[in-house]
This record gives structure tokens, sequence and C-alpha cells, in this order.
């Protein structure tokens, strides 16, 4: 963390979870349909998580193992060394957890590979 944002970091370490929102910076355009990592055919660009898009903007839900003065040591990150950080958000269940939800192609190619791990 850059000097200037340190206090912004006060009461943080009480979280386990952050949300991080970053610029992929590595980018290069975008198509409106593309093959996700997780499934063999296309998709619609706003249907999956793939950093070709026409707003290279990316999210992810980390792990917050402890905070040193500018630098917090984290986990489950998914991001590339030099991606540009924009925000940080405190991960909150109440806000960020919903029930009942639908995971559209997605859940029938995680069932699928789920299968097929278990031949």
């Amino acid at each position: 963390m850059f000097p200037e944002f340190v206090e912004g970091l006060q009461y943080i370490s009480g979280f386990s979870h952050l949300i991080l929102i970053y610029y992929f910076h590595q980018a290069e355009g975008y198509t409106l349909l593309t093959k996700p990592f997780v499934d063999k055919d296309n998709k619609g660009i706003f249907a999956i998580r793939h950093y070709n898009r026409p707003n290279p903007i990316g999210l992810s839900v980390i792990r917050l193992y402890r905070v040193r003065d500018n630098i917090l040591d984290i986990g489950g990150v998914d991001m590339l060394d030099g991606t540009q950080l924009l925000d940080i958000k405190p991960y909150v269940p109440q806000f960020d957890v919903k029930d009942n939800t639908r995971n559209g192609w997605y859940q029938l190619a995680s069932e699928r590979a789920k299968y097929k791990v278990e031949e």
C-alpha cells in the first residue's frame, strides 16, 4: 500500500476476507464471445470472468492473514504480478453472500468437471 493510503487500512485487520478490484493490465482487446477457462464452448463475455473484456476490470475475494504497516499478507489471489489495484473493500457476508442463486452455464460445467475427476 502506498504510504499516503496507510491510514485507510485502519480496522481492516479485523476482516478475514477482502474484495480486490483491479485492472487487467495485460488484457489485449476483447471479443464479445470467448471460451471460459472451465468450459469448452464460447460464452458471452458478460457471462464469464475472462480478462479480455470491453472494460478490463477484475474482482477477487481473497483471504487477509495479517496487516504489517503498509503490507497486507493475503492468499487466494488470482492476479498477475504488476496488476494495478483499483480498490479494496471488506468482505461482509450480510452484503456479499446471496441465497437461492442460479449459476447458469457454470453449474453444468462444474458438475461435468466434478464427474470427470471422480471417474
